[in-house]
């Protein structure tokens, strides 16, 4: 069984699009996945939410959310305005492991970030990966802000302790400029690896189009064909002028 944990450097840099690529691909390739969303966070009780975003994406129908809450903050700040007991995390990580006896393939998709808090005892995705000894994939954006919130994602996982597996752009513009390509450059230099990069609006994607863009975009340790190399190579090269 593999077991992976899934963060953001913060909201929207594509997280659960990343956790989608990767269920997508171990989905096509015959593995029995399923995919966990500890706290559901900015959606009622009767919307859809971000694992029907990974069902729609992946095809994946195994997935399972403990706790939802309807204000768009994180989990402990959404249970204390809504005057609810927050997540316990710490007892969720023994049903997590137990899936993992009836499944090739379980992916926790974070809330927020590494360090966001789902309860008042600073219990964190952090914490969990903690309980589970499951390595992080850090998902970061193109952003001028990207590297720095990258090298601090790494650098909270690291000195906890916990394995920073790799990183994922989650929203690679097709028409990347100066500040994209710059940001890519800086963080092909924090000693991670680039596990894969995805375009921005595969959300949007069909689930056929959607799993091509997957395979293109994410390394052969998913069942792709990503190369870092060659695309830090190729996106990075004009980023002087002269």
């Amino acid at each position: 069984m593999s077991l992976l944990v899934v963060t953001g450097t913060g909201p929207r840099v594509g997280a659960t699009v990343v956790t989608s690529a990767i269920a997508a691909l171990a989905h096509a390739d015959g593995r029995s996945v399923v995919v966990v969303k500890p706290a559901q966070t900015g959606a009622a009780a009767d919307a859809p939410g971000d694992l029907s975003l990974v069902t729609a994406l992946s095809g994946v129908t195994e997935v399972r959310e403990f706790a939802r809450f309807i204000d768009p903050v994180g989990p402990a700040a959404a249970a204390r305005v809504s005057g609810r007991v927050p997540l316990d995390l710490a007892r969720c990580a023994a049903p997590i492991a137990a899936l993992g006896k009836d499944n090739d393939v379980v992916l926790v998709d974070g809330t927020g970030g590494v360090l966001v808090r789902y309860d008042e005892d600073k219990t964190t995705i952090a914490s969990l990966a903690a309980g589970l000894t499951a390595p992080l994939i850090v998902v970061t954006g193109p952003g001028s802000g990207s590297p720095n919130a990258t090298a601090l994602t790494v650098e909270a996982i690291t000195r906890r302790g916990l394995d920073c597996a790799g990183l994922v752009l989650g929203s690679w513009p097709n028409e990347p400029d100066l500040v994209a390509r710059c940001t890519l450059a800086d963080l092909s230099r924090l000693g991670v690896p680039l596990f894969g990069v995805l375009p921005d609006g595969a959300a949007g994607l069909s689930r056929e189009d959607f799993l091509a863009r997957a395979r293109a975009g994410l390394a052969p340790r998913f069942g792709g064909t990503f190369d870092a190399a060659t695309f830090t190579a190729d996106a990075t090269e004009p980023v002087s002028r002269s």
